[in-house]
């Protein structure tokens, strides 16, 4: 049997009851990891388990709900997963949520909670990571988004927090550099998932709006989370052992066609 590209290592995965961190988590696996799931939702986290283990093995991953916001639920997620597989070598702070307001018309306690999941988790789960990967010479990966380099109607929070994960990506590499601890970042386009549908949802017609979004990608289609998880894996593994700070588009050329003008093109 071929060895995978994790073998032997152990990874978390927040936000992999669904979406990108499930086809992640899945991945993960599949290459030989050792994967803690972390979800809010237990449903979700617990499917994903599920999964893995009809696949792959009762002993190939372990859930934990966490609330990626909560400093003491992250600090639990790092301890179960050196707990239950030894070590902690990949975190994927993939969590994220989203919604559609305006600058002027964001509630502070909107604001304050897309900032709280989306940076302050992968914040803390940076902080919290790195005693146990100085250990292993790990890696951080963290999920911003094409909108963390552009702008968005009716996205202020969201722009936001994706915008501060790619400050926090590059200034973690530099600290974290010299314990040989690399930190990049994802900054997927439209991608194929629950988060996605309800989007498509809040127009009142979702085939029109899915039909609408195709279109504007060059690649004639929006993503699937596989396709982002196979970039993470190439992020988590020795194949990107050069790269460090980074943030990466995956977008089927989205930012290529429209750069900063990205924002007027998407709207539905």
């Amino acid at each position: 049997m071929n060895k995978g590209q994790l073998d032997g290592k152990v990874a978390i995965v927040t936000g992999s009851g669904s979406g990108i961190g499930r086809a992640t988590a899945l991945l993960f696996a599949s290459e030989g990891a050792r994967v803690l799931i972390a979800d809010i939702s237990e449903e979700g986290g617990n499917k994903t388990r599920e999964i893995i283990s009809q696949k792959f093995g009762a002993d190939r991953s372990s859930f934990t709900k966490t609330d990626v916001g909560s400093e003491d639920d992250v600090k639990n997620m790092i301890k179960s997963a050196v707990r239950a597989f030894g070590k902690l070598d990949i975190i994927f702070n993939n969590a994220g949520i989203y919604e559609w307001t305006s600058v002027e018309k964001t509630p502070t306690e909107i604001w304050d909670h897309i900032i709280t999941v989306n940076l302050r988790g992968a914040f803390l789960g940076t902080k919290y990571s790195v005693p146990h990967l100085k250990k292993t010479h790990g890696v951080i990966v963290n999920t911003s988004s094409s909108l963390g380099v552009a702008g968005a109607l009716e996205s202020a929070a969201y722009c936001s927090s994706k915008h501060g994960i790619i400050g926090l990506t590059k200034a973690s590499a530099l600290d974290l550099a010299q314990y040989k601890i690399r930190v990049n970042c994802i900054c997927p386009g439209s991608i194929d998932t629950s988060m996605q549908a309800r989007e498509f949802g809040r127009t009142g017609d979702p085939k029109k709006a899915r039909k609408a979004y195709d279109k504007i990608y060059p690649m004639g289609r929006i993503g699937k989370p596989e396709e982002v998880a196979q970039l993470v894996l190439f992020l988590a593994s020795d194949m990107s052992s050069f790269i460090t700070g980074t943030p990466f588009l995956i977008d089927g050329g989205l930012f290529a066609q429209w750069g900063e003008s990205l924002a007027s093109k998407i709207a539905v």
